[in-house]
């Protein structure tokens, strides 16, 4: 029994080495992880306000309403923005409304002394995003400004590393991808793997040997998790080698094994019941966009889940990814009871 199972996972993994589109996949993973250093700070331009004036930031003509040496208009000035100066909002308004400026900003003070600031951005989202890049810093050392005419002092702490920007991509955006993007394949592949055999005709010839349905399939999403996971291993190695500390990366691959097991799973349970390759992948791919998106919502979701472990957060231990675990041996059981009944 043991050396026919094995047998059908060196067949899989064999047939997926000669499958160009897994390949191809695998090798997107790779240049993901091998320059994930190049690709962070590339995407992170994208968002580097400094870029952005240092290009284009005479260019961007902000009205003020009030005087040239107030605070927010020299603050904004200092940022190298071109500011133009009105005595009212209605003058402002109009020069907003004709073009004359890109943006607005009123800071106009209440009987209790409250500033109250207003922005007037265009219609175009592209612009109005990379108004609101430029400008933020300007605005917050205007509200430190407003806060010190008060008496109200702030305190900042230092902090050390890299940037919340790229702090956030990498441990919930870029991990992530790599740990589980493999599961989801692995999913596909098991569908694959046992429509095959009923549309060629061979199930019958694989179950002459010494191995039940069960055990077929087992197989078969064996090899498929497989594959994920030393996927898994190698992209972890790579992030390592472009200096992205990881913490407790056992419980992160184990994590990421057993999402391999539950796309697997899941997916040869709707490939056992449909036996039809174009629906399971269908249904397949709808439901996963599904469980992700519905995922991202709960705290105790695989994604959610492998980030605070990825950071060390203290709140959250292996314990967490033992709820998933559950939730593959639930499917696995289900999967081993309707197999045979589905396919004979």
């Amino acid at each position: 029994m043991i050396f026919p199972f094995f047998a059908v996972v060196k067949k899989e993994l064999g047939s997926v080495l000669r499958d160009r589109t897994i390949i191809i996949s695998i090798l997107i993973q790779l240049f993901i992880a091998s320059f994930s250093s190049g690709l962070l700070l590339g995407m992170l331009s994208l968002y580097d306000a400094d870029t952005i004036m240092r290009f284009s930031g005479a260019g961007i003509r902000i009205g003020v309403v009030g005087d040239a040496s107030a605070p927010l208009a020299s603050l904004l000035a200092e940022r190298g923005l071109n500011i133009q100066t009105f005595s009212t909002l209605t003058e402002a308004q109009s020069a907003f409304y004709n073009g004359e400026v890109l943006a607005l900003v009123d800071a106009p003070q209440d009987a209790d002394g409250l500033v109250e600031v207003k922005l007037y951005l265009p219609d175009s989202d592209t612009v109005s995003s990379l108004i609101r890049m430029v400008i933020q810093e300007p605005l917050k050392q205007y509200e430190n400004v407003l806060r010190a005419e008060r008496g109200i002092e702030v305190r900042y702490t230092d902090l050390n590393g890299k940037t919340a920007t790229s702090f956030e991509f990498v441990y919930s955006v870029l991990i992530p991808m790599l740990m589980f993007f493999p599961a989801f394949v692995a999913g596909s592949m098991s569908i694959d793997m046992i429509t095959e055999e009923v549309e060629n005709k061979t199930l019958q010839t694989l179950l002459s040997a010494p191995l039940t349905i069960s055990g077929m399939i087992g197989a078969k999403i064996a090899s498929a998790v497989l594959l994920a996971i030393v996927q898994c291993v190698a992209w972890l190695t790579l992030l390592e080698l472009n200096g992205i500390d990881i913490q407790n990366e056992a419980w992160i691959l184990l994590l990421a094994l057993v999402v391999a097991g539950i796309t697997s799973t899941s997916a040869a349970l709707g490939a056992a019941f449909l036996q039809d390759r174009e629906r399971s992948q269908f249904i397949y791919s709808l439901l996963l966009l599904a469980g992700v998106g519905i995922s991202t919502l709960l705290n105790i979701s695989p994604i959610t889940t492998l980030s605070r472990l990825a950071v060390g957060d203290a709140f959250t231990s292996g314990w967490h990814v033992m709820v998933f675990v559950a939730v593959f041996v639930g499917l696995f059981f289900v999967l081993l009871r309707t197999s045979r009944r589905l396919m004979i």
